[in-house]
């Protein structure tokens, strides 16, 4: 019922006959060193609740009656591989699947349709492949989604949202970094995201981070985990706790000004809105995100001045608001005396500890001197001076050169003074 042979060192390829025989509940293949195809005789495992073959070299493409056949998987684990082709339309009504790993893979197309029929997925990351495909608004209704990450494949599109439904209120991680998403990024979206809100219903042994129970009078359960970005860094979450919470929009082509979020989000731990095209001041509300202990909003066209609310954030250990447009003086209280320059360089007009400009002048000017009438009047007639000058030196030379009794008559000239000149 329970066969785990993960993490060893198996290099061999997957027995093409494995699934003949198998009638398990829970099968591990993952953190190998396997090649070859995922043998279509597994589809025979009807009873299959966890299949885990991530992290190995395995290569070929999904074969669909995976996901026809083995009504109840409720965990598909294939990521960290070398699978190609596309991802199969193949999920049947009613499935009972919850987690769905296939990142790091080279997979292409669309993310299939029939998704939608996963009523309890929990789990979708789909990171660091070949996709090419709009954000999947199907997966809006879900009530059950708590981790989605679409990072790095070629999702394009607006950023959609149903501001009218209940859409996505467990929802605790999501990562589109890496895309070429645009649009504005609107409030009433993050206000459904009730996942990412101050809650204490987790606190019960057991149900603290996501999990999958299988063999329901066992204690048995699959442990989900996930691949970050936060301070810069990946991090793989061996255990995805419920209390973390990211959101992660960075390297896109969003527009406009980041949301005002007021305090909605008061669980949320990481913020990174980085290298996009947002502009306007930074929303004195982020203040309110008491729990944040990362924010990234650099490589973008903000502008103003650093709101002093920002010094609430005494969990903050990672800021960056490195190269956009901000000016005035960096606050100075909390968490902010910790922060290097590193933080706030590329802005010319900010000013006070750490940079080493002093606010005094109320810091450099960023703005070119202007030009008095009298100056400006005198430029032009140099510039009107000048060209005439040249004009009219032209016309004399070309005078001089064409026109023949005038070079005559200059010839004979030039010959009597050199003649003078010789004599002397």
């Amino acid at each position: 019922m329970y066969v785990d042979y993960s993490r060893n060192n198996f290099s061999s390829s997957i027995p093409l006959y494995i699934g003949n025989s198998l009638s398990l509940d829970f099968f591990s293949l993952g953190n190998n060193r396997l090649t070859g195809i995922i043998p279509e005789s597994i589809c025979n495992a009807s009873y299959l609740q966890v299949l885990d073959f991530s992290n190995n070299a395995l290569s070929g493409t999904i074969p669909p009656c995976l996901l026809e056949h083995i009504t109840n998987l409720g965990v598909l684990n294939l990521g960290n591989n070398k699978l190609h082709g596309v991802i199969p339309d193949a999920f049947p009504t009613g499935s009972s699947l919850q987690t769905l790993d296939l990142s790091e893979n080279k997979l292409q197309g669309r993310l299939p349709k029939s998704l939608v029929n996963c009523d309890l997925l929990e789990v979708l990351n789909v990171g660091n492949n070949r996709l090419v495909d709009s954000f999947p608004s199907i997966l809006m209704n879900s009530s059950s989604l708590r981790v989605l990450v679409l990072r790095s494949n070629g999702f394009y599109g607006d950023f959609q949202c149903d501001a009218t439904s209940n859409s996505w209120h467990n929802l605790q991680i999501i990562d589109i970094a890496s895309n070429k998403f645009t649009g504005e990024l609107g409030a009433e979206c993050l206000s459904n995201w009730k996942g990412m809100m101050a809650a204490d219903d987790y606190i019960e042994s057991g149900h603290n981070h996501i999990q999958y129970r299988f063999l329901q009078l066992s204690n048995l359960y699959y442990q989900d985990t996930v691949t970050i970005t936060n301070k810069g860094m990946e991090m793989k979450l061996v255990k995805i706790l419920r209390v973390y919470t990211s959101i992660d929009f960075s390297s896109n082509r969003f527009q406009g000004v980041i949301p005002d979020m007021d305090g909605n989000l008061s669980a949320l731990y990481v913020l990174n809105l980085s290298h996009n095209s947002l502009e306007g001041p930074i929303p004195k509300s982020i203040g309110k995100l008491q729990m944040l202990g990362s924010l990234d909003l650099s490589s973008n066209q903000i502008s103003g001045e650093i709101p002093v609310e920002l010094e609430n954030l005494t969990f903050l250990s990672v800021l960056n608001l490195s190269f956009n447009k901000l000016f005035g003086r960096i606050p100075s209280g909390n968490q902010f005396q910790t922060f290097s320059a590193i933080s706030f360089k590329g802005n010319r007009g900010l000013c006070g500890f750490p940079l080493n400009n002093s606010c005094e002048s109320n810091g450099p000017d960023l703005t070119p001197p202007p030009t008095s009438q009298d100056d400006s009047d005198f430029d032009w007639k140099f510039i009107f001076a000048a060209v005439g000058y040249l004009v009219g030196a032209a016309n004399t030379i070309a005078l001089l050169w064409f026109y023949e009794p005038v070079k005559i008559w200059f010839d004979i000239r030039m010959e009597k003074c050199l003649l003078w000149f010789s004599t002397m």
